[in-house]
């Protein structure tokens, strides 16, 4: 088992982050370095998880209600009008899956989310192609399906999915 430390993310992170992104494609959309760095300035929540050579093996990007970011996913999540922190990607390497990272850099959300007073946490999963254990995994966290819908021009379906914080 690997002894992981989380800790907030810096812009050193981004190569590695952006690496890491990439090979969970198709799981999460790929983004080079410079629309990793982008992203990453949006973001109220960026936390990895790092192993004892302190090399990222989990990060977690997420947003407040708010942003400049053009995603259709946010963007139909702030249209809902519904206080939320939004999770936009979550990746964990292959090496890390069973050490529990994930449900912790969740948690650290949930907690951030009820401090902020948002009502619920909201994220998407891709559906097409599929993630089943990407779903598997938000639904053992409680997340419930409130919508689909085709992005990307018709080539992504998600599911839309949200947890109350409470």
């Amino acid at each position: 088992m690997q002894n992981l430390r989380m800790r907030m993310m810096r812009e050193e992170d981004v190569p590695s982050v952006t690496t890491l992104n990439a090979g969970a494609s198709p799981a999460v959309n790929i983004l080079t370095e410079e629309e990793m760095s982008t992203l990453f300035g949006l973001c109220d929540i960026a936390l990895v998880a790092t192993n004892r050579e302190r090399e990222v093996n989990a990060f977690l990007l997420s947003l407040a209600p708010g942003q400049p970011y053009e995603s259709e996913n946010y963007q139909w999540f702030e249209n809902r009008g519904i206080r939320h922190q939004y999770i936009d990607r979550i990746v964990v390497s292959p090496s890390a899956k069973g050490t529990g990272i994930g449900r912790a850099l969740y948690e650290s959300v949930f907690e951030r989310a009820r401090e902020r007073g948002a009502n619920e946490v909201s994220c998407e999963v891709n559906t097409d192609p599929p993630n089943p254990g990407s779903l598997a995994f938000h639904e053992r966290l409680g997340f419930r399906l409130l919508e689909e819908q085709w992005t990307k021009g018709d080539t992504v379906k998600v599911a839309l999915l949200a947890r109350s914080v409470y």
